[in-house]
């Protein structure tokens, strides 16, 4: 019995099934070729340099407290105001010791972590309250962006670090009172440029195609709008970051911020003044740390801002 059934061949020469096959070979190589993150870091060697030392110096200080909090508050007097490298007294005063005979070493590791820990945490509560603040602000607009943008005017009308200098004199000095007080006069950076980032995301075609599709507001906020605010918000915290680790060693510098027995690189920066001419390395070392990791943090912070722009990400990729 004859089958009935028509036969369909598939409509596609020879020709045509090799232009296929090559259009899918060039997408997926331009797919496969487009390099990560990593790989562009690598490519650039002072941000891969900037990495590494930041990497050091956070895993140092995450360490400090399980292995040399005894060497950083046991005083040695017969070992007071060492010169560095006088390893021949120990390990421990590789950098030298202080004016009761402190190593150096070890209370620079203890100080990295609270210097670190309270720079961080002031960026992540300004950067989390600002940036929802103001993709909620530019994405509504009208008299909620109004409002927004003027208390954010207010704040940033009192310069930062006096504001900062005013209210920790009126409240006692602790490390949550400086998180609190540099994470408030922070959040307006993150509020304004969150803001006119989704401001201008609200009119392009995806986001009026989402709110078409009865998306709510909330929806298209977290899944359309927050990550293309999100590589503008991290370039922008990592120079943050630098800013208020400054303001903090300011603070501690100025007798304000970090009190004893705690350490972080500001205090010892002050605390080692008195003895400049006669052991400068107890103030100049201390500094000299909060300058490599402010210079680390802003090399990385303009690397991040080129390898996550699509138009400048070029730029690494032919490194």
């Amino acid at each position: 019995m004859t089958d009935l059934k028509p036969k369909f061949e598939p409509a596609i020469d020879a020709g045509g099934t090799e232009a296929i096959l090559t259009t899918k070979a060039s997408r997926r190589q331009r797919t496969d070729g487009r390099p990560g993150l990593f790989a562009l870091l690598l490519r650039d060697k002072f941000a891969t340099v900037a990495a590494v030392v930041l990497i050091l110096i956070v895993f140092t200080s995450l360490i400090a407290p399980l292995l040399v909090t005894d060497l950083a508050q046991r005083p040695d007097l017969p070992n007071r105001n060492l010169p560095p490298f006088s390893v021949g007294e120990g390990w421990q005063f590789i950098l030298g010791s202080d004016a009761i005979g402190r190593s150096m070493f070890a209370r620079m590791m203890l100080a990295g972590g609270t210097s670190l820990g309270v720079s961080f945490a002031a960026v992540v509560v300004a950067c989390i309250i600002g940036t929802a603040w103001g993709i909620w602000a530019g994405y509504h607009r009208g008299w909620r962006e109004n409002v927004s943008m003027r208390i954010g005017d207010i704040i940033m009308s009192f310069p930062s670090l006096l504001l900062a200098v005013v209210v920790l004199y009126i409240f006692a000095p602790s490390a949550a009172n400086i998180v609190l007080v540099l994470a408030i006069t922070r959040i307006p950076i993150y509020l304004r440029t969150a803001r006119a980032e989704s401001a201008e995301l609200r009119t392009r075609m995806f986001v009026d195609a989402a709110r078409n599709f009865g998306s709510s507001p909330a929806t298209i906020m977290g899944r359309h709008v927050f990550p293309n605010v999100l590589p503008t918000i991290v370039s922008l915290a990592t120079l943050e970051f630098c800013f208020v680790m400054l303001a903090e060693s300011s603070l501690s510098f100025l007798g304000i911020g970090i009190q004893p027995p705690d350490l972080s690189w500001g205090l010892m920066v002050a605390q080692g003044r008195e003895y400049l001419q006669v052991a400068w390395w107890q103030s100049v070392l201390p500094g000299l740390m909060i300058v490599i990791t402010t210079v680390c943090a802003n090399i990385l912070a303009q690397w991040l801002r080129i390898a996550t722009d699509p138009g400048q990400r070029w730029r690494l990729a032919n490194k």
